[in-house]
């Protein structure tokens, strides 16, 4: 006999598993299935690890440069087998968190790859399990481009670039988005030289335009080699055994050659398979199509995150996923999706939330603006930080925050102040009564703010 639930979730990752926390919180019955470890991508093979490995490479890179602070270390190395055991302490722990915490909800947590045979039935392995509601947060993988030669020993992606322990001396990435940007830092701090191939006009394309040009100084101060405009035509192996990728650029073909290259050109929602036939829901190129309570062509059948094909970012997962819940309890939304911050972990961190002051004119909407260098605040100097700036949309008439773009030290911790801020329905004025600690990098926060007042 099929064990009955209230909700079944397919997929284990900050989705999966916030989704199943908060539906047993309110009394449900959950079981959460997941074929490979719990956390998911984030955990296991994204945000989490690259983070990990990205605080070992910047405390190497800052050992490196201390002398300007006064301090002189001599013969500082990187072990890249102890930053991986490293990172795969720090996995284990957490996931044995969350192992935990479905275990004190009791949730039911099964180990197979689900298939949903119709909108109340999920097959796991020879298991028949049954459910009011299905969610479904299966995440996506790397995609591969249609280019000659991305089979190639060496060519990887960047769930395997982060199992790495050999020394690579150069790497070409192809991709100039969040992903390639993150790992052109990362391998920079070692002293890898570093090759950006990006086919749109400027790297971070979907983010504000400073960014783009600040981190292009930044990247190619520090020594990165950055093609914009530029598609890849085909990978070879060449004559020693090296990597060439073959470029169009500006009209003209050019090789660079590479010891690996990591391909971080987008990914493709995880879909396959995941449907018996007869019980797919509607879909766009394997891009499950939702409402806007989460919910699919098929009553019953829910889905949040990558798999929707929205913006894939883990936190923005698990907020869809907390609400497709609370429409199956007929509940309002608990998460305000008009506010949703997007962070780079790049030196500096950028990070940025709400309306951008180009988005602003393209829609009409009357704005007044402000910018505060963060070479002009204490902290950021003291601790050798990197030039950045701090950016404030407010509206004209009203001074509500619509926005912030943040280029600068702890960018992705500060933004949660706006991100609060525009939820709430704050003004400049109501935030810039709020005393800001000093000496601190958040005091540019409150220097930004004053601006803005000045300037209404």
């Amino acid at each position: 006999m099929a064990e009955q639930y209230y909700l079944v979730i397919i997929g284990g990752g900050p989705a999966g598993y916030e989704a199943a926390f908060f539906a047993a919180k309110n009394g449900r019955k959950t079981a959460l299935v997941e074929n490979r470890e719990l956390g998911g991508t984030c955990l296991n093979r994204g945000c989490i690890p690259t983070k990990t490995i990205l605080h070992s490479t910047s405390l190497y890179q800052e050992l490196a440069e201390s002398e300007a602070m006064g301090i002189t270390v001599k013969e500082a190395a990187v072990s890249l087998e102890k930053v991986q055991s490293r990172k795969r302490e720090v996995l284990e722990n957490l996931r044995g968190g969350i192992a935990l915490r479905m275990k004190k909800a009791r949730v039911s947590v099964f180990q197979g790859t689900g298939v949903i045979e119709d909108a109340h039935t999920v097959k796991v392995g020879e298991e028949l399990l049954t459910a009011e509601h299905i969610l479904i947060c299966t995440g996506s993988s790397p995609a591969v481009p249609p280019v000659p030669g991305m089979d190639l020993p060496g060519v990887m992606n960047s769930d395997a670039l982060l199992e790495n322990r050999e020394k690579i001396d150069r790497l070409l990435i192809i991709g100039g988005g969040v992903i390639g940007l993150e790992f052109a830092s990362l391998y920079r701090q070692l002293g890898t030289e570093v090759v950006i191939v990006e086919m749109l006009e400027r790297i971070l394309a979907n983010m504000d335009r400073e960014f783009s040009q600040s981190l292009k100084v930044s990247l190619k101060k520090r020594g990165v080699e950055i093609h914009t405009g530029a598609r890849v035509l085909a990978v070879r192996e060449g004559a020693q055994g090296e990597l060439i990728c073959r470029i169009g650029e500006k009209e003209a073909e050019i090789d660079l050659s590479a010891d690996r290259i990591l391909v971080a050109a987008g990914r493709r929602a995880n879909t396959a398979g995941l449907f018996a036939r007869g019980a797919e829901p509607a879909g766009e190129r394997g891009i499950l199509l939702v409402d806007q309570y989460g919910q699919t062509s098929i009553p019953g059948i829910y889905a949040a995150g990558d798999v929707t094909g929205g913006i894939q970012l883990a936190h923005v997962a698990a907020a869809e996923a907390v609400n497709a819940v609370c429409h199956m309890l007929g509940k309002a939304p608990k998460k305000n999706m008009a506010a949703v911050p997007s962070c780079v972990y790049t030196s500096p961190e950028i990070a940025s939330v709400g309306m951008t002051a180009d988005e602003a004119k393209a829609g009409n909407v009357a704005v007044r603006t402000a910018k505060y260098p963060m070479s002009a605040n204490g902290k950021t100097l003291l601790s050798g930080g990197e030039r950045g700036f701090i950016k404030v949309v407010a509206e004209k008439e009203t001074g509500k925050i619509l926005g912030a773009q943040l280029m600068c030290e702890r960018a992705t911790d500060l933004i949660a102040v706006f991100t609060e801020a525009i939820v709430n329905g704050l003004t400049v004025g109501q935030m810039s009564e709020a005393i800001f600690a000093h000496p601190t990098f958040s005091e540019g926060i409150g220097e930004v703010l004053e601006l803005l007042t000045d300037e209404a």
